[in-house]
């Protein structure tokens, strides 16, 4: 009962909230609401989807548009909690208001109900949520600019406006439901086959992808599994696919590194090995595993791997011998006379 009346007064708060939020800002400005939403603040006129691994329980955002840093105001996600995406003209709140909701017990549909309802700009607004148990909705006000819609399929929805065509995000359900692969890998599909399928009737500018576990750890910064921004470029979505790549590569890396605490190192070795062929030019993976090698006693197999760092940067050589004193390589001369030579 106490939860239920808990729920209950902060719905009525974030609705009184958005009433007084709307009548204050109308009573500053002079104008009325009506032409007050007529006239565009910050329209951020993108496509995204949320969505829900049914398997892991993950839960994602992923954006792009043809607006500077859209990872900022757009990609809303909480470990254990839900999932939102704010977007055309945006209103953050939404992401901050949805999540405070669903963390208090509402579902997805009951917060975004909510939230429109105390919202006299609802009409310009599009806005998803996905929450933990993957209930979803997705709101398109009749005054999105066309063209504009979504779908809410099992697990997700995808949305979009000011879209060349209608054909953008039924693309990314396609894309999304056919795709094999983690949520990252799934999402990172919509958004290319939104643009394939036309995309932003304006171009691209920048994109985001945030995924986090399905449980809270209590550590907001180990639940984020990709958190991942382009904040300006020509191809945006060539460089997220870049960033993913990487990212899952230093993803592989901390799990060797965890596993070497654990003093599994076949584990380990596998997870350096799989970080080495995603980006096997990255002198960062290929250098630690190297250290990791001469700390397994495994020296021999060490020293190609050093060599193709060196043959890199020259740097690597110099740096060598000072991990000796923070103990993260053999305090032992000949050992890195025949590392560096």
């Amino acid at each position: 009962m106490r939860h239920l009346l808990k729920t209950v007064m902060l719905t009525v708060a974030v609705l009184m909230l958005g009433q007084a939020v709307a009548v204050n800002t109308a009573a500053q400005s002079g104008r009325s609401d009506e032409a007050r939403f007529r006239r565009p603040l910050r329209p951020v006129h993108t496509y995204s989807i949320v969505a829900r691994d049914a398997a892991t329980g993950e839960l994602g955002v992923a954006v792009q548009s043809h607006w500077f840093s859209v990872g900022q105001s757009v990609p809303w996600v909480e470990a254990g909690v839900g999932a939102v995406a704010t977007q055309s003209f945006v209103d953050p709140s939404y992401g901050k208001l949805g999540l405070d909701l669903m963390r208090a017990g509402k579902s997805a549909p009951d917060a975004l109900k909510a939230l429109l309802a105390g919202d006299e700009g609802r009409d310009v607004r599009q806005v998803a949520m996905i929450d933990a148990e993957g209930r979803v909705m997705a709101h398109t006000g009749a005054k999105n600019i066309q063209a504009a819609g979504h779908i809410v399929g099992k697990d997700y929805s995808v949305q979009a406006n000011l879209m060349l065509s209608d054909k953008v995000w039924p693309a990314m359900s396609e894309a999304f439901e056919r795709t094999k692969g983690d949520l990252a890998e799934r999402m990172m599909a919509a958004l290319e086959a939104a643009e394939k399928a036309g995309g932003d009737i304006r171009g691209r500018q920048s994109a985001a992808l945030i995924v986090v576990r399905g449980k809270s750890t209590g550590r907001s910064w180990a639940d984020r599994l990709f958190d991942l921004r382009v904040d300006d470029s020509a191809e945006p979505l060539k460089e997220l696919r870049r960033l993913l790549t990487l990212q899952r590569a230093y993803n592989h890396m901390n799990a060797g590194d965890l596993a070497l605490e654990h003093n599994d190192n076949e584990r380990a070795l596998r997870e350096y090995g799989a970080a080495a062929r995603l980006v096997p030019d990255n002198a960062e993976m290929v250098y630690w595993h190297a250290v990791a090698l001469v700390n397994m006693g495994r020296v021999e197999e060490s020293l190609p791997l050093f060599k193709k760092v060196f043959a890199m940067d020259k740097n690597w050589v110099t740096l060598t011998p000072r991990l000796v004193k923070s103990g993260l390589i053999p305090d032992d001369p000949k050992l890195i006379e025949r590392i560096v030579k």
